[in-house]
């Protein structure tokens, strides 16, 4: 039987202190952009271990807990009808748990080829307007307040 996707997940943003943040290309959707996401491997995953394994996953990137921090916030949406098949029937709307992530600097990230395809560093605003999620774009412009 199919395992469906859990409707619950991470944004994690990674950011340096000069406010310049990662995003990756999505393999799936050329032109893509976006931060680190991913959906819960099990119901009773902490969604902190979900950030850290996603971000493990995706970039190859391991740190240790004083430099997370849950941002306490969480966003609703409606899943894109492209990926609906991934879920159960009936399951339209996911809910997403906003992380930062704060390395002291740049660095380069290995990527899991399947999901993404290229990484970049760049000013916080820029990669927010390069982002193609309106939740992941307004994210990434809290920053600011998560650092102050």
């Amino acid at each position: 039987m199919k395992a469906f996707k859990i409707p619950e997940s991470v944004l994690v943003v990674i950011y340096t202190p000069q406010l310049e943040v990662l995003l990756i290309k999505r393999a799936d959707h050329p032109g893509f952009w976006q931060s680190v996401t991913g959906s819960k491997d099990a119901l009773d995953e902490p969604v902190l271990q979900t950030a850290q394994r996603e971000v493990m996953e995706e970039t190859g990137i391991t740190a240790p807990a004083a430099q997370w921090r849950d941002w306490g916030l969480s966003n609703v949406y409606d899943i894109y009808p492209a990926w609906r098949h991934r879920y159960a029937p009936g399951v339209v709307r996911n809910t997403e748990h906003l992380f930062g992530l704060r390395l002291p600097e740049r660095c380069a990230v290995t990527l899991n080829p399947r999901e993404h395809t290229e990484w970049q560093w760049l000013p916080h605003r820029t990669a927010a307007e390069r982002c193609f999620s309106p939740s992941n774009a307004e994210a990434i412009l809290l920053l600011p307040q998560f650092i102050a």
